[in-house]
């Protein structure tokens, strides 16, 4: 793997020099955009909305709207408005990783100590592991700030990407369900279903079935034929009464 980052961790007064890597990778087909005519690929245009003209990319700005008009921004705003470059990911705090909510998580990736800080690398390692906490940090990539969770994974240090509080959307115009009643017998089957269901978690029962199927009807027309994909057929409950859905869901997976 090629590394996207070279810096340090910063451990107190511990600097830990580490390159980083790209913990994910797509699992979708990259598929191209054609003319269904001639099948050749589309391009796109920067288009001015009023002249529909083409537009030179010299000549493209950036603006906010801001109430009647664009303010335009230029290469020394942005510059003005960027943190600091630095080569740190400073450990701010550490905390239990269950108190994250997961819908603050983005990407991962991998860190590999340089030479020269592969026993402070260790140390950190191995005091998240045995602590069970994970460090709360900030740091620079590509010219944006990012806060991030450190925490260990098989042997290795992950820098994981969250969101700032303000990118997270206010639940407030979410209608909610407080005024439905539940009652104690639903409750009960409900539970009893989550319980059967219940598992230790494993990855890699979970695949992409998606892209694996649309690879295989892209193959099968290479060669002039159809693909034969199983289609999943959803159960459907026999009556609308709650508590009877719930009860016949346990019996199906009983029955599995």
């Amino acid at each position: 793997m090629r590394s996207i980052w070279k810096g340090s961790i910063g451990f107190g007064l511990v600097n830990i020099p580490v390159k980083l890597f790209s913990g994910v990778q797509g699992s979708h087909l990259d598929l191209d955009m054609l003319d269904e005519r001639d099948h050749e690929k589309i391009r796109f245009q920067r288009v001015n909305e009023k002249t529909h003209k083409e537009v030179p990319f010299d000549k493209i700005v950036k603006g906010y709207f801001l109430k009647d008009r664009y303010v335009i921004l230029d290469k020394h705003d942005f510059e003005e408005a960027s943190p600091e470059k630095t080569k740190m990911i400073e450990l701010e705090n550490f905390v239990d990783m269950k108190e994250i909510n997961p819908v603050y998580y983005e990407t991962s990736y991998y860190t590999e100590p340089e030479k020269q800080g592969r026993k402070a690398y260790a140390l950190l390692l191995k005091a998240l592991e045995k602590s069970g906490k994970a460090g709360i940090a900030r740091f620079v990539l590509r010219n944006t700030e990012n806060l991030c969770v450190i925490h260990p994974m098989q042997g290795v240090i992950v820098v994981t990407k969250i969101r700032f509080e303000q990118e997270i959307r206010n639940l407030s115009e979410i209608e909610k369900v407080e005024d439905i009643t539940i009652t104690k017998k639903e409750m009960d089957v409900g539970l009893a279903l989550i319980k059967q269901y219940t598992s230790k978690f494993d990855l890699s029962a979970f695949k992409d079935d998606y892209s694996d199927e649309l690879l295989k009807i892209i193959k099968a027309k290479a060669k002039g034929k159809r693909a034969t994909v199983k289609k999943m057929k959803p159960q459907k409950a026999s009556g609308d009464d709650l508590y009877e859905q719930l009860m016949q869901s346990l019996g199906a997976k009983k029955g599995a």
